[in-house]
């Protein structure tokens, strides 16, 4: 039998790791390739340490979500105390006084008139639970027939059934993973950069919008139940709609009786400059997921809020046919609230807002390198687009050598951070002038050092 307390050294660590440790998304062996995942083991703020002592910027926030930065005792000490009181309580039963208070506190600070909270472990989960919410409502409303459910293509909004099914992206439809649920569709995103139609902005009078309301019609709309999108689209390459768009949505699901679901799972608790990213468009969704950002990846925990007419659906005897076995799982909840109080006590919303305005000027500037395509960004979300021709847009092989170049380069800098055809950016809201400026330098030596090996500078 393994002595498990042994397991202190760094070599003993590394050796159990690959033996027991299955990495989400990799392969099984991850960990004993030189150039595989690291074993984390301190964190400050934007700053994460591996177990040799590298000291990394996480221009990721770990996975979007460590909002308020690494080590913050203060969560750590909040989950302590309701631990030692009373750490969980099956929400079929009864509830708890952090759940009330978290779920008061989102009533208040969530768009428009959001004022119900279902609470779940993360953002796959609140995207299962949007969808059933979503169902059922049409269901108790005497209307069974809309269970139809329409993304778009590039989405990715999590990794379970429903998910994946209403997800877009390449990774989710492999072969291994279909067929998914049926009554999952499909629409164009709104990609100024790689429109679908071909067209410009504003002359194009927002034909991605209007395409999904030609969706409903053609599929009927007693058979439609939702539409599901991110106001910023973060696997899609952090793509921001055009003016517009988000009203003309609502317009289009308003007249069809369909609900508009709005995934802040990403967006959410600051990144974009606001609290929510629908802030930015006076967007209201009927239903909204959130996770992540709630506590900062202090404690898995993910909601969905609800707006009044979606919770009148559910009174007298129609109650909600769904439960999760950790939903509102009281430690979490008081997690996610010592959370809030950070972001809304350091200010870190404006933070976000103003860093987020210096690393897009930034990496505005990259785009003299010939392989830079597009530069999108608001507040601390922000994506640079590589490309192999700035006059066709081809892309680069996302596993080529040049994308593979790139990433070591970021790497090989301590920058730690997701390089595809797009280089995602996305650090902890707590983040510095000084740390923003390293991040841009880091992104263009990288990219200096790829066009140079490959013939491109």
């Amino acid at each position: 039998m393994v002595d498990v307390k042994a397991l202190s050294n760094e070599a003993a660590l590394k050796e159990a790791g690959n033996e027991h440790i299955l990495m989400h998304g990799s392969p099984f062996h991850a960990l004993a390739e030189d150039s595989g995942k690291k074993i984390l083991v301190e964190g400050k703020g934007v700053i994460v340490k591996d177990i040799d002592g590298n000291e990394y910027i996480d221009a990721l926030a770990g996975l979007w979500l460590v909002n308020v930065g690494h080590g913050r005792q203060e969560i750590g000490d909040a989950m302590a105390r309701q631990a030692g009181t009373l750490a969980y309580a099956s929400s079929t039963q009864a509830t708890t006084i952090p759940a009330i208070q978290l779920a008061t506190r989102l009533a208040e600070i969530t768009p428009g008139d959001q004022t119900t909270a279902f609470f779940c472990s993360g953002g796959s989960e609140a995207i299962e639970s949007a969808i059933k919410i979503a169902r059922q409502y049409h269901y108790h409303n005497g209307q069974p027939k809309r269970q139809k459910v329409i993304g778009r293509r590039g989405s990715y909004h999590g990794g379970t059934y429903a998910a994946m099914s209403v997800s877009g992206t390449r990774q989710v439809s492999d072969p291994y993973h279909s067929p998914f649920m049926p009554g999952a569709l499909h629409a164009s995103p709104p990609n100024c950069y790689r429109c679908d139609f071909r067209a410009a902005f504003p002359s194009c009078d927002l034909l991605c919008a209007d395409q999904i309301g030609q969706m409903i019609e053609y599929e009927n709309p007693e058979t439609v139940a939702a539409v599901i999108a991110e106001p910023i689209s973060a696997s899609n390459g952090i793509v921001i709609p055009p003016d517009g768009y988000w009203t003309r949505l609502r317009e289009i699901c308003d007249k069809h009786g369909v609900l508009l679901i709005t995934d802040e799972v990403i967006n959410g608790f600051g990144r974009t400059g606001k609290m929510f990213a629908s802030n930015h468009w006076d967007l209201v969704g009927d239903i909204m997921t959130m996770a992540k950002g709630l506590s900062s990846g202090y404690a898995p925990i993910g909601g969905v809020m609800c707006r009044p007419h979606v919770m009148q659906a559910f009174e007298g005897d129609n109650k909600l046919s769904h439960l999760l076995t950790y939903g509102g799982h009281a430690v979490a909840c008081a997690a996610a609230m010592a959370n809030i109080d950070i972001i809304e006590g350091e200010g870190l919303v404006d933070n976000s807002a103003k860093m987020g305005a210096r690393l897009l000027k930034g990496l505005e500037e990259l785009r003299s390198h010939p392989t830079v395509g597009d530069v999108r960004g608001l507040g601390l979300i922000a994506g640079v687009e590589i490309v192999k021709d700035k006059g066709t847009k081809e892309k680069f092989s996302e596993s080529g050598e040049e994308i593979k170049t790139l990433g070591d380069g970021l790497l090989s800098r301590n920058l730690l951070t997701r390089a595809a055809s797009v280089i995602s950016l996305s650090p902890p809201l707590c983040i510095t002038e000084d740390e923003v400026d390293r991040i841009v330098e880091i992104a263009d030596g990288a990219i200096t050092d790829m066009e140079k090996k490959f013939g491109y500078a």
